[in-house]
């Protein structure tokens, strides 16, 4: 039987985040993966999935030619193998490069490739090797939701696993589930030319809950290719191809690509035999703050426990989750960063703050800005669809958060999120500076909509946007 100190489950952006917290501390550790390794963003995430999209609206600006006055745009072909060959390649860049900055640095012994599984609260079983760990993090990522059932249409059913791993992409493809993940790879496909159907469970997509952004994320995304929201689908095999259907359409697809969510890797972990108790889904009781499982010497971060499975909330989790292994039985509470999301379509989606969902109405004011001719830099682009929404404290005046449909929304979400991490009123935003013209002129109208929402008349100042000197 082997002793460390540490053992970290998981080569994914958690476990080589706590992996670099702890190499600061001691060599008296291991890293135990049991899939590939390169992390998921790099491998099948965040990194290809752009590839293909940045490739995919390139292509797709020929249709705006005879708009800005240029011709040629019928020449404009797209070569879709050479595409899925540069995602390729540029996957590989980025693998590579994390490992060998990581993993390939170790020293021998320290990185341990094998499936680990718990025999006793410190004792894991690898490869039929006994590693007893006084401190264990557990980050061993997620696996794409497949239906068992599904899994009779062999190599006709794709997910972000498979998808950049093929030649060429089919004449035709049903994605069901249309959160950010089928929202951008479905557009992408649609706009290098393969016939896109969508399916989604529930009214609304790509993460969305304010009404009015998500009708608009509706009409824009429906114009790239049909969707179809409120019901499942049925899937068959028909020789070759699939037949996909509900109660509003039914047709034959060359392929299905599934995203309906990712699954935690700890099923296999045997965590219930040792003791520790799991919730309905399979997660163990765990601090939001700590990492910490129960009260033992065991933490979870990133994909693992679904709290928010993305990169930087794993990078975030893996360390504190070493941060309180090194310094265990004394664990510190971090504070949780504000939330936010992006879908790379385009126009892209943000989210950030308070969902919406989640929001008491009687406490909050919500306001929704359309650019629809209103924005002069949106027109000049010809980008002119979308919609902002933003809420704030009817008391504290303070912003909560917000969703938005828009051009360059990335960058939107990322700045308002800072305001609502900084705790900073309306009144503070409205003192902002803004340049002319940008599509930040945009969010200035919404705040200007929201401040005289939340300010009661008798609070306002004549002139909120400016600050007298001291």
């Amino acid at each position: 039987m082997r002793k460390v100190k540490y053992a970290i489950l998981g080569a994914g952006t958690s476990g080589l985040t706590a992996l670099g917290v702890i190499r600061k501390q001691t060599d008296d550790f291991v890293i135990i993966n049991g899939g590939h390794y390169g992390t998921t963003c790099a491998r099948v995430g965040c990194m290809p999935s752009k590839a293909l999209i940045y490739s995919a609206n390139i292509y797709h600006k020929r249709h705006a030619f005879e708009e800005f006055g240029l011709s040629g745009s019928e020449a404009v072909t797209v070569n879709v193998p050479k595409v899925l060959e540069r995602v390729r390649r540029l996957r590989d860049r980025f693998t590579t490069g994390v490992k060998s900055g990581t993993t390939e640095a170790l020293k021998e012994g320290q990185s341990i490739h094998g499936f680990a599984k718990f025999v006793a609260e410190n004792r894991l079983e690898v490869n039929g090797e006994i590693i007893e760990a006084e401190r264990i993090i557990i980050a061993t990522g997620s696996r794409p939701v497949v239906p068992g059932p599904w899994l009779e249409l062999g190599d006709l059913l794709h997910t972000s696993d498979t998808i950049f791993e093929q030649p060429s992409l089919p004449k035709s493809i049903a994605v069901i589930g249309l959160g950010v993940i089928g929202l951008e790879i479905g557009q992408a496909m649609a706009r290098l030319g393969v016939k896109v159907i969508g399916f989604e469970m529930q009214d609304k997509i790509g993460g969305l809950s304010v009404p009015e952004v998500n009708q608009q994320a509706l009409e824009l995304m429906s114009k790239e290719f049909p969707i179809y929201t409120g019901e499942g689908a049925q899937i068959e095999r028909k020789g070759d191809r699939v037949i996909v259907k509900n109660s509003q359409v039914e047709m034959e697809v060359d392929a299905v690509f599934a995203s309906l969510g990712r699954r935690p890797n700890i099923d296999q972990l045997g965590l219930d035999k040792v003791g520790i108790q799991l919730d309905g889904r399979g997660i163990p009781t765990f601090n939001l703050n700590t990492m910490q499982i129960e009260d033992k010497p065991i933490f979870i971060a990133g994909d693992a426990n679904v709290y928010r499975p993305i990169l930087h909330e794993a990078g975030y989790e893996g360390k504190m989750a070493a941060l309180n292994a090194v310094s265990y039985p004394n664990v510190t509470a971090y504070r949780r960063k504000t939330p936010m999301g992006v879908a790379f379509t385009e126009p892209n989606i943000g989210l950030f703050g308070v969902s919406y969902r989640d929001l008491d109405f009687d406490k909050v004011e919500v306001v929704t800005f359309d650019l629809k001719r209103s924005n002069g830099r949106a027109i000049v682009m010809d980008e002119d669809d979308g919609v902002i929404c933003l809420y704030a404290d009817k008391q504290s005046k303070k912003l909560l958060g917000g969703e938005m449909i828009m051009p360059h929304a990335e960058h939107f979400a990322h700045l308002l999120n800072w305001a609502v991490e900084r705790d900073m009123t309306v009144a503070d935003l409205m003192t902002m500076p803004f340049y002319h013209p940008v599509l930040e002129e945009a969010v200035q109208s919404v705040i200007q909509k929201l401040y005289y929402a939340v300010y009661p008349e008798d609070e306002r100042s004549s002139s909120p946007e400016l600050t007298v000197m001291q």
